[in-house]
């Protein structure tokens, strides 16, 4: 049994009690570089999210090093596959750092099948693709982001173009939304009780800060 590496990827979903629930005062132990691409069905629909994620070293190194069980300084095949299924059963009840909303409403995504890990170059590497629980189609704002709720893992798009969608229909627009944190800490003010952090129903406070891939659209006919 991996007792240790569980414990050391669960850290990329840790509880909210661990991490402050407000990013200045939390500081992120692990990074990832992440390109996210929305697919569209030729109706108009969401069909998908792809993910991939690419690792810091420093995580990656200590995941080589706590999966390795042969020793031999690389992770094989059913060492990879004992990180894929740790990763998947740490994220999965933070609906694996996802977010999909439409007009602001949070909607909800069918789990991925399962996650594709691999070690490259030194970086550890996970690619999976999850779809919406139910029709989703492209009519009014729709956002789409990947974070971590608890702040412990970063996940970042470096480029504009990291996030993107692959059909784009006639009559709607996309953006890159890089949210400024004080300045939505100002907007949000009112919002940001006592009472927002402990009621567990409310959307986390993490979705105010993520970059998203903003689609706004005319409305369905």
């Amino acid at each position: 049994m991996h007792h240790l590496p569980r414990s050391i990827l669960r850290s990329m979903a840790c509880a909210a009690a661990i991490a402050v629930p407000v990013p200045a005062l939390s500081h992120p132990h692990v990074f990832a570089e992440a390109r996210l691409d929305v697919t569209v069905t030729p109706q108009g629909d969401v069909k998908s999210l792809r993910h991939l994620w690419r690792f810091d070293d420093l995580f990656s190194s200590t995941v080589l090093l706590e999966f390795d069980a042969n020793s031999d300084l690389k992770l094989d095949a059913d060492e990879l596959k004992e990180v894929s299924r740790v990763v998947y059963e740490s994220i999965g009840e933070y609906g694996y750092f996802q977010m999909v909303r439409v007009d602001d409403k949070p909607v909800a995504m069918k789990p991925p099948p399962g996650l594709m890990v691999d070690y490259q170059d030194d970086q550890l590497i996970i690619l999976f693709e999850s779809e919406p629980e139910s029709e989703l189609k492209l009519a009014g704002k729709l956002d789409f982001g990947v974070y971590d709720p608890t702040f412990y893992t970063a996940i970042d798009f470096i480029e504009d173009e990291q996030m993107s969608i692959d059909r784009l229909p006639q009559g709607c627009a996309s953006a890159v939304v890089r949210p400024d944190p004080d300045e939505a800490l100002v907007q949000n003010q009112a919002k940001l009780t006592e009472d927002y952090f402990n009621d567990p129903t409310v959307e986390d406070i993490g979705a105010l800060f993520a970059t998203r891939l903003q689609i706004t659209c005319g409305a369905a006919g």
